[in-house]
């Protein structure tokens, strides 16, 4: 009898994990590398994932996969959903619909444009970088998205479609050899770093008088989304007011 609980037990804890955001990233995070890696061959195309920069400010970020190239750096953010995507360009957030269910989640556009300005800062550019977003999983776009949000492996045609050279070996060598040298460890150390920075900016919001709902003037509280683990903003008069804003 003992035996059988332990077994039950360890299959209920591997069915969580399996199911949840760190493990479902990693997946979407392999089957992107893996398009990389058959479809972006030759000289033309440089991949770096999983990269952590350290800031000057002394932050970090994470970004999963990066593609540098003579025709432009291409930052991907990998998302793996299932559900029905709801967003547009400019929204701050997204909605996923599953199960009856609807949850909010960053824009990863958003997300993305703050990789953009991270590998601005380390590289010293301004022009040639190009954010793209990919979703993977079960996932079906509900709204017209816009043209650098891709599902599966549809981004590795627009990636293709740029062909005006806009950087030379020499300078391309240059940044990979940069962001290597830059980039934080790979490992646990750096996830926890990464994960506690982003927990220490979120909280600061966390009942700052200052930040108000714009629907109804209550306090901004943080919460957790339970599906994707991400912080957000919410109204502290929930459920009466359902307002909320990303971190």
């Amino acid at each position: 009898m003992s035996s059988t609980f332990f077994y039950l037990i360890l299959f209920i804890m591997l069915m969580a994990f399996f199911q949840s955001p760190f493990f479902k990233g990693r997946v979407g995070e392999a089957l992107v590398n893996l398009n990389n890696s058959l479809r972006l061959y030759g000289e033309n195309y440089q991949k770096i994932r999983d990269l952590t920069l350290r800031l000057k400010d002394g932050s970090t970020t994470q970004i999963d996969h990066v593609v540098l190239s003579p025709y432009g750096i291409f930052v991907i953010e990998t998302k793996n959903m299932q559900g029905w995507i709801f967003g547009s360009e400019h929204q701050k957030s997204w909605t996923q619909s599953i199960y009856g269910k609807k949850y909010t989640f960053q824009n990863p556009l958003l997300q993305n444009y703050r990789h953009i300005k991270a590998l601005e800062e380390v590289l010293n550019i301004k022009e040639g970088l190009f954010s793209i977003v990919t979703f993977v999983g079960e996932s079906q776009f509900k709204t017209t998205m816009p043209k650098n949000v891709f599902h599966g492996g549809a981004y590795i045609g627009y990636i293709k479609s740029f062909k005006r050279r806009l950087f030379s070996d020499k300078e391309l060598s240059l940044m990979v050899s940069r962001l290597n040298a830059d980039r934080l460890k790979r490992g646990m150390a750096t996830n926890r770093e990464h994960i506690k920075g982003i927990k220490k900016k979120s909280t600061s919001y966390m009942g700052d008088p200052k930040i108000t709902c714009s629907r109804c003037s209550s306090v901004m509280v943080e919460r957790l989304n339970r599906k994707t683990k991400e912080a957000f903003l919410g109204c502290s008069a929930y459920p009466r007011c359902r307002h909320t804003e990303t971190v």
